[in-house]
């Protein structure tokens, strides 16, 4: 039974550079699903329902996804008769909250790239796919927009292999494109489906054979030899596909469409969960966890606040890596040493939840945390003491004191913002010298999130002052005079995070170097994982 379960997950992340089209695809998914019967746009005014993946009020205003969210359906292949379940988590593409796409791709087993046909490959692309190439994660690459007039695909084809350094393998190709878009040819399956177009719902399709006259007659004669050339083309250029080198990640097999109209995503998805990698092991420190151990292990990779604006509640994301996880189970929280039990486990359409009674591994399940049980990359186990590592918070880059703007309501920014900052959307540090708050973030775009947050869901005002610091490092050594020296030297630039820990806020690169070279035994850190 247990390894069934396993065989039939399918965990994987959705990224890219932003606005390349990843919500618009996993709505799209959704609808085959069965998930959703009318898909929203992101952004188009005829249609008044928003994506379903980016639920915060802010999202719905900007048309942009903030943090990432997690989907869950079932999904049968015609003809397969083998019922697949498809964990989706949707990553926001700006690069602002890149630390939350980060850590998702730690709790995936596989990713699609969506890339945009008329731009190519973007920076946001490139960054991720290193991400990707450090973890070894499989990816299949969509080209997305084929409906825009945009770039010959080969050319598409040549610049995915230099910049992203890896082997391509085109699986279905494009008829013509922009304005004349007829379709996409399925290679794998060696067949051709007519769509017509439609952005909402689900429409049926004509199957036609590659040599007949038929083709010619639905797609006319000059796009129908084209097709036969440049596939005949494909297979000469590109080696055959073999889903072992896939999984290797050593070729990404890349398919084209539109995912707004519908075209190329059901190709996409019916080949996706046929070559896919079902649960793979997870690495500890102590370990390697399999996933078809009896026991079950999981690890937090995210927390969020609020997903309910009736409740204040936090939700921890666990991803069930080895066994199986069961309602009102005693499991142990490694790093308090406690045993907990879960009452309500819940799995997750974006913001509409439903309780779980068991959950495998690959999926991923939001645990209630009330009052701060749960740190980014926590650990649950049935008594081992196991650490899973590996989900970095990153040294921040722009900083501002944040300061309370209605003295009434001290206790509720207070509040807000330990929730936020447990949430993982940016980095407290207090100043030891003034004891004043100073917030640290990735992106300017975070500030606003923050402002707005803490209005609309604590009820708490802040404002922003500068500050001008050029990193902050956490700082170790063995040798604790020379700690307490160096502190006492630096007082001014001396912070404690969340946690305690000690922090330098260095208020330029001149002041760090010198500062490393003048303390030889004091260990600088840019990440908080040491």
């Amino acid at each position: 039974m247990a390894n069934q379960e396993i065989e039939r997950r399918r965990t994987f992340a959705i990224i890219s550079h932003p606005d390349a089209g990843k919500t618009t695809l996993t709505e799209k998914f959704l609808l085959f699903g069965g998930q959703i019967q009318v898909a929203g746009a992101v952004k188009n005014n005829k249609i008044k329902k928003t994506a379903t993946s980016d639920w915060m009020d802010i999202e719905k205003q900007r048309g942009i996804s903030v943090s990432t969210s997690v989907m869950e359906f079932d999904y049968t292949p015609d003809g397969s008769g083998i019922e697949y379940k498809v964990n989706i988590l949707d990553t926001p593409g700006h690069q602002d909250f890149a630390e939350d796409t980060y850590r998702t791709l730690t709790a995936v087993d596989s990713a699609i790239i969506v890339v945009d046909g008329a731009k190519g490959v973007e920076t946001q692309t490139r960054k991720l796919m290193n991400v990707c190439r450090m973890r070894n994660t499989p990816v299949i690459i969509f080209i997305n927009k084929m409906d825009r007039e945009g770039r010959d695909p080969f050319d598409l084809l040549d610049e995915l292999e230099k910049e992203l350094e890896i082997k391509v393998r085109p699986l279905s190709w494009p008829i013509n494109q922009g304005a004349k878009f007829k379709g996409v040819y399925n290679i794998y399956e060696q067949k051709l489906d007519l769509f017509t177009p439609d952005k909402q719902r689900v429409t049926e399709k004509v199957s036609v054979e590659i040599n007949s006259a038929e083709l010619d007659n639905r797609v006319g004669e000059q796009d129908a030899e084209k097709l036969r050339e440049d596939l005949e083309l494909v297979s000469g250029v590109y080696p055959d596909f073999e889903v072992e080198t896939y999984r290797s990640a050593e070729v990404a097999p890349v398919f084209f469409g539109s995912a707004l109209n519908n075209f190329g995503v059901q190709e996409l998805l019916n080949c996706f969960v046929e070559i896919a990698p079902s649960p793979k092991p997870t690495k500890a420190e102590e370990r390697m966890v399999q996933p078809d151990e009896k026991k079950f292990t999981g690890f937090i990779f995210k927390i969020t606040a609020n997903i309910d604006p009736n409740h204040r509640s936090c939700i921890a994301f666990c991803k069930v890596c080895s066994g199986k996880f069961q309602r009102n189970q005693p499991y142990l929280h490694v790093r308090q040493g406690k045993t907990l039990r879960f009452s309500s486990p819940t799995q997750f359409m974006a913001q509409r939840k439903s309780t779980i009674d068991e959950a495998w591994p690959g999926d991923i399940v939001g645990l209630p945390d009330t009052g701060g049980l749960f740190k980014i990359g926590d650990t649950l186990t049935e008594g081992e003491a196991l650490h899973f590592r590996g989900l970095p918070s990153f040294s921040p880059e722009l900083f501002k004191y944040i300061e309370n703007d209605d003295p009434m309501k001290s206790k509720q920014l207070q509040k807000g913002i330990d929730q936020l900052m447990d949430e993982g959307v940016a980095q407290l540090f207090v100043n030891q010298f003034n004891n004043r708050k100073i917030i640290g973030t990735v992106g300017q775009l975070q500030f606003e999130v923050i402002q707005y947050r803490l209005e609309n869901e604590y009820n708490a005002k802040c404002r922003w002052e500068p500050v001008h610091l050029y990193k902050a490092c956490w700082i170790e050594s063995d040798d604790d005079a020379e700690l307490e020296n160096f502190k006492k030297r630096k007082y001014q630039y001396m912070a404690k995070d969340k946690e305690g820990r000690d922090v330098f806020l260095a208020d330029s690169g001149y002041v760090l170097s010198m500062a490393q070279e003048d303390f030889k035994h004091i260990r600088f850190h840019f990440t908080s994982e040491f």
